[in-house]
């Protein structure tokens, strides 16, 4: 797939991400560690860094502020991502990511967002309609597809996604949604595109123990499509309207850091949607190869080279 339309990213609450890399965690016991990878994060921004960095035209649009906000936007600018960022009073947030080594395991402290007032919601609002309307400076087109993700702020209006969703379809792009709780429920029955749970969200957010059968509701409330990450078992794609879903999966699972493989799967669907791919079956195999190249890389928002071949290697079947 060739370079195309722009993919618009909205992160409501991003971060300045910390990741540790440790050789063994005992608890209650000091350790001494490498310097820690800072980065600009939040899911949104992990979505367009990924995009970036495969040659795909993006545009990250967030809120920054105080002291953290600045590192976020030297970041940004450092990376050469096309961003706008809404200033807003309060700090920016950090997110606290541990890789052991030894264990495998990734243990994640994520801060709580910052409270916005009801004139940075509306500044925020606003920028999207202006790059939907007029697209980015110094862009060729106007977004293909919005994306908005990750969680959202303490007391952020409860219709922000449904409204980005709508604002989307106004002018004429997909819309694809990826957070949890009831924020989830709320973007299917606006008719997001597609919805990006892992299993465990998607479960929680509709009540229900089968999943399956969780996916259908999100459909039942509108969501076009639905995919599902479930860990070593790989990636589910459901889509309204087709009866059964598909799974694609690795041979083998992969060891890693899986922090920013949701982020990935989300990046890669925003692209085919953008483009104009719109088949379940193509969007499910970039999604999984993506998600999964991002697991060989020490920081969320980057893929191996490998996603190719990791394409290749895919397991796909019909349920």
């Amino acid at each position: 797939m060739s370079a195309g339309n722009l993919v618009l990213t909205v992160t409501p609450n991003p971060a300045v991400d910390v990741t540790y890399t440790v050789d063994g965690v005992e608890l209650g016991t000091s350790h001494r560690v490498p310097t820690p990878l800072y980065r600009a994060g939040g899911k949104g921004l992990n979505v367009s860094r990924v995009a970036h960095q495969l040659g795909f035209p993006t545009l990250a649009l967030a809120t920054a502020g105080g002291a953290s906000g600045r590192q976020l936007a030297e970041d940004l600018a450092a990376s050469g991502i096309a961003h706008c960022l809404v200033p807003v009073a309060a700090a920016t947030r950090r997110t606290i990511t541990l890789v052991d080594t030894v264990s495998g395991q990734t243990s994640i402290f994520n801060e709580a967002g910052p409270a916005l007032s009801t004139a940075e919601w509306q500044a925020l609002t606003a920028a999207v309609v202006d790059c939907l309307e007029t697209g980015p400076a110094g862009e060729p087109s106007r977004p293909g597809v919005v994306v908005g993700s990750g969680s959202l702020p303490d007391g952020a209006p409860a219709d922000f996604y449904p409204r980005l969703v709508a604002l989307a379809h106004e002018a004429g792009v997909p819309a694809v949604i990826d957070t949890s709780g009831t924020g989830i429920l709320a973007a299917a029955k606006a008719g997001a595109d597609l919805l990006k749970p892992n299993n465990h969200e998607l479960m929680e957010a509709v009540g229900e123990t089968d999943l399956v059968a969780a996916a259908r509701k999100l459909m039942a409330l509108g969501a076009r499509r639905v995919l599902v990450s479930v860990g070593e078992e790989g990636m589910l794609a459901f889509e309204a309207g087709r009866p059964g879903y598909l799974q694609a999966k690795l041979p083998a699972p992969l060891a890693g850091n899986p922090t920013g493989a949701g982020d990935a799967a989300v990046s890669a669907a925003a692209v085919a949607l953008a483009n104009g791919t719109t088949g379940l079956l193509e969007i499910l195999r970039l999604a999984t190869s993506w998600s999964a190249a991002a697991v060989l890389m020490p920081g969320a928002g980057e893929i191996s080279g490998s996603h190719a071949v990791l394409a290749e290697q895919l397991l796909i079947s019909n349920h």
